[in-house]
């Protein structure tokens, strides 16, 4: 039987004890489960297992136009992935809507995936959806992944100053996260975010203006769930 997941209240924070054995004074952000969003995964081999040690940030690499709702665009790239890939499941652990939603992908306990070649165990990937190359992220987006990154970081033990752009897992194979994201991880923005999220603070984030020759236009909100 799995254990029961405690929860407790301590000087405004959250310790969550659940089956894992470890505890997470952060508090863990609202997150749209595997089977709200109607995940249909295939098994995972225990030869994948893994015990998280990195976050790796991603961008989709796709231009977001709206389109589609984001449970859409996560249902579609499961699919795609089993279909043409061979994936089981979603290559990340979780995806993050321009309205900042986050969502469920792989379990944890599993490696992800990568198009690219770079030691896969101990990652947890964390996907935006867009193309930062030509696209600027939503506010919401930034917010949901600094504390997101901030939950694992405190979940797992994992110090803020290794959390790391797919660029720099992967080098020289591709500019993920894209260079509009990309900037808050190279001047360090990104991991004092994390850190005073982790200090129970509340990190005033601002995208700040567009790089010089960059995007100028920020991604669109998202279209209704369907």
């Amino acid at each position: 039987m799995r254990a029961p997941i405690v929860v407790a209240v301590l000087a405004g924070l959250i310790v969550a004890d659940d089956e894992s054995g470890l505890k997470a004074l952060t508090a863990r952000p609202e997150i749209v489960a595997a089977t709200e969003w109607g995940s249909k995964p295939q098994p995972i081999p225990d030869s994948r297992k893994q015990t998280p040690k990195f976050v790796t940030i991603h961008h989709a690499g796709v231009v977001w136009t709206a389109k589609v709702a984001p449970e859409v665009f996560v249902r579609n790239m499961q699919s795609w992935g089993q279909r043409d890939k061979g994936w089981p499941d979603l290559p990340y652990h979780f995806l993050i809507a321009p309205d900042g939603r986050i969502f469920e992908g792989r379990p944890l306990e599993y490696e992800p995936e990568s198009n690219t070649k770079y030691p896969l165990a101990g990652n947890v990937g964390v996907e935006m959806m867009g193309s930062f190359e030509t696209q600027r992220p939503d506010p919401r987006q930034i917010a949901s992944c600094v504390k997101l990154t901030a939950w694992l970081c405190d979940r797992f033990a994992i110090d803020p100053a290794t959390v790391r752009g797919h660029k720099d897992a992967a080098s020289g194979q591709t500019t993920c996260p894209g260079k509009d994201f990309d900037r808050y991880l190279k001047d360090g923005q990104f991991v004092r975010w994390v850190r005073e999220t982790l200090a129970g603070e509340a990190p005033a984030i601002d995208p700040g203006p567009p790089l010089p020759g960059g995007p100028t236009e920020t991604i669109p909100s998202t279209s209704p769930a369907s």
